[in-house]
């Protein structure tokens, strides 16, 4: 499966009933430099300055980590993008957590065709199972994707055997949009009680 940054971008916009949001291909550089996927973000008064930093190897998306390197660049530009346009803050917690959960709605929720059961226990398995994390443990980056990992861990498998197992796809959406529009400490306590 390939999947384009405008494409990721569209389900996103589209599964959450955003506003729309300046395409993220002009936003886009692509670089022999960068390990990972990072957005470069400047505040100002003006309102706010993106880019998405790609490596070359992720930006072809062949793999499911190059593709998880999309979604979640994609995923930290929609939002970051979303709570400038309405004023909102947000915290690289939650800007984290989103994004982990934005790989299970791309690649599971609005997956064309739909998985199935078996389909989404094994996507399950492989973004939230053995997974290897760039920053140590005892790092505040560690820390933090750790938390936003396994918080989105619960959460997505929570929604999964609540609303997908039993085909309530208007339920699941409705609490991904409710999900996705609140502030950190509604965002983890909704994950927390999973």
């Amino acid at each position: 499966m390939t999947l384009s940054l405008a494409a990721i971008q569209r389900r996103l916009v589209h599964y959450y009933g955003l506003d729309e949001v300046p395409a993220i291909d002009g936003f886009v550089r692509v670089s022999d430099d960068v390990e990972r996927e990072q957005l470069l973000v400047r505040w100002g008064e003006d309102g706010v300055e993106m880019a998405l930093e790609l490596p070359r190897q992720a930006a072809t998306g062949r793999d499911l980590d190059a593709i998880c390197q999309l979604v979640e660049g994609v995923s930290h530009f929609v939002f970051v993008a979303e709570r400038a346009r309405s004023e909102l803050p947000l915290t690289q917690l939650e800007l984290e957590l989103q994004a982990e959960v934005d790989k299970y709605v791309v690649l599971a929720v609005t997956s064309e065709p739909p998985l199935d059961a078996v389909s989404r226990a094994a996507l399950h398995e492989r973004l939230f199972g053995a997974v290897r994390f760039v920053h140590p443990p005892d790092t505040e980056h560690g820390e933090r994707y750790r938390i936003a990992h396994r918080l989105a861990m619960r959460f997505t498998q929570k929604l999964d055997h609540r609303y997908l197992r039993h085909g309530r796809h208007h339920e699941l959406r409705a609490a991904l949009c409710r999900f996705y529009r609140a502030g950190q400490t509604t965002k983890l306590e909704l994950a927390r009680a999973a």
